[in-house]
């Protein structure tokens, strides 16, 4: 079905396209559905990425919705950031579903790859730094220029993240102790709110040898504090076992920072950073703690929510490294 729906549009995708082929379901992407296919024709072969909502048309929880990602998308790549091409922004008529369809952009996201893989060995000695350039390119996104977003500083995420953990009615005293050291040094809300990703980690940076070659999933992009997005790419969970690498586990923290500086980037101030780490951890901590009762649920038939909920242990370790850190 989607082929041939797909089909339909080729020539709108890739001139002189006059059929897809090679559909093919792309796993990740818990929130959304990617697809992976080529625009045909007797002179055309283009490699193209459907990134769709869940059943066609059902709009994922929390998200900014599709329309909007794709607009900040174009917003950031308009601004340097490294992006795949939106090629199409699907319509009703289009009978595909809401969602876009992007270039796609060759290249590895397997972090296990990309952390011990010969291949990326050059490219994980200046990875931090341009993840750091990177990062400030997002922050300096023209506000006016992307599509109406929420507005999520540190006390509400602080606050939203309360209220989720209590309605889970459960206890862990490391998390009740990091709630109260976050309470206490919650930085205030930004004077100009920026672009924040939001996500950005490995496993939504496309790297090659010459190193990122496109940043993606960009559904729950916000307006907020930059430094948001420096300290989530150095939550210990994103290091893959690099953990003497605090950022990404291929570069130090002081490589990210001044990768962020040298671009144009505000004066990054380490403690608040710090907050935004822990933060961060808690919130993947919660994550996974939660995670159990989908699987509980029956909703989900793998095990793979199962696993990811036996982490929460681990950022519990993380966070009081991150709240007392030894010498």
């Amino acid at each position: 079905m989607l082929t041939q729906e797909l089909s339909r549009i080729a020539g709108q995708l890739a001139p002189g396209a006059t059929a897809v082929v090679d559909m093919m379901r792309l796993s990740g992407g818990a929130s959304q559905e990617t697809w992976a296919f080529r625009a045909v024709g007797s002179a055309v072969d283009v490699g193209l990425i459907l990134r769709r909502a869940p059943g066609g048309w059902r709009q994922a929880d929390g998200a900014a919705g599709l329309e909007t990602e794709a607009a900040v998308i174009r917003a950031a790549g308009a601004r340097g950031v490294p992006v795949p091409e939106v090629m199409r922004v699907l319509t009703p008529e289009d009978g595909v579903g809401r969602g876009f369809i992007t270039r796609r952009v060759e290249g590895e996201t397997i972090a296990r790859k990309i952390l011990r893989d010969a291949e990326f060995a050059h490219a994980r000695t200046f990875l931090a730094e341009q993840c750091g350039g990177i990062l400030a390119r997002i922050a300096k996104v023209d506000v006016a220029a992307l599509p109406p977003l929420r507005l999520s500083p540190a006390r509400q995420q602080l606050d939203d993240l309360l209220r989720r953990w209590r309605g889970m009615n459960l206890h862990k005293p490391v998390f009740e102790l990091a709630f109260r050291w976050l309470a206490e040094r919650c930085p205030p809300d930004p004077a100009q709110p920026v672009l924040v990703h939001g996500d950005f980690r490995n496993g939504n940076l496309i790297i090659g040898p010459d190193g990122v070659r496109a940043v993606l999933d960009w559904e729950i992009a916000h307006l907020g504090d930059p430094m948001e997005d420096l300290a989530w790419i150095c939550v210990n969970s994103w290091r893959f076992g690099a953990l003497d690498q605090p950022a990404g586990g291929f570069g130090s923290r002081e490589q990210l920072f001044a990768g962020y500086e040298k671009a144009g980037g505000r004066k990054v101030d380490p403690q608040q950073v710090r907050f935004w780490e822990a933060l961060g951890s808690l919130r993947w901590g919660i994550a996974c703690t939660g995670m159990i009762d989908t699987f509980r649920s029956g909703l989900d038939a793998g095990v793979e929510r199962a696993m990811i909920a036996r982490r929460a242990s681990e950022t519990e370790i993380d966070l009081l490294n991150l709240i007392a850190p030894r010498a």
